[in-house]
């Protein structure tokens, strides 16, 4: 069974699926066996392709206008086509770029081959660069992660102010820049320390 999926960006009706849907209709596709979303090819929410990868059976083959009306990006589409292919279900590309690939096919096999292995080799660049970052960073007496807001400073001086009557939470935490949460869990109402305070005189 063919099964089709279309997209499009915008949901104000400046772009419609009616290109797609008549290539879709003339690869034989039933019109109730087509699926639509109107949502940038980077959001996660596309509640119609995840209705469209439910519906598919071992077997059936999901077939796409373009390449990009899938996928968010290499990895993501890869990590379709490799959970289709575990399930026994094909893809089909009928225009554009990927057009070669049918993974019905030995031919279009190999073609989303190399993209897996491109994919592949993107993720092991990104990991090798933070890496190398991260030791850059270390190296130069920086350690990795998001940096802390409330800082031993910013903390004494929290400690003094909220020991005091009178003193306005509000404005205290904008001269400190930090949140109120941050605040409450580093000194008590009455500037006492608690723990995560102690841990951070302590470090």
């Amino acid at each position: 069974m063919l099964v089709g999926y279309m997209r499009v960006s915008k949901a104000d009706g400046s772009q419609t699926t009616d290109l797609q849907r008549d290539a879709l209709l003339a690869a034989g596709i039933e019109q109730t066996s087509l699926y639509e979303d109107m949502a940038s090819g980077k959001k996660d929410d596309r509640p119609h392709l995840a209705a469209c990868l439910k519906a598919l059976r071992h077997g059936d083959t999901l077939v796409v206008w373009k390449l990009d009306r899938l996928g968010r990006d290499l990895r993501h589409l890869v990590n379709i086509v490799h959970d289709l292919t575990e399930r026994g279900i094909g893809l089909k590309v009928l225009t554009g770029q990927g057009a070669a690939i049918d993974t019905t096919t030995a031919s279009g096999k190999l073609v989303f081959g190399i993209f897996a292995a491109l994919a592949e080799f993107e993720r092991e660049l990104i990991s090798e660069r933070t890496l190398a970052g991260l030791a850059s960073a270390r190296a130069r007496g920086r350690n990795g992660g998001r940096p802390y807001k409330m800082t031993p400073a910013k903390l004494r001086l929290a400690m003094a102010s909220m020991g005091k009557a009178g003193t306005n939470v509000g404005e205290l935490c904008t001269e400190l820049g930090i949140t109120r949460q941050t605040l409450y869990r580093h000194v008590s109402p009455t500037g006492d320390l608690r723990p995560d305070g102690e841990k951070l005189l302590n470090r």
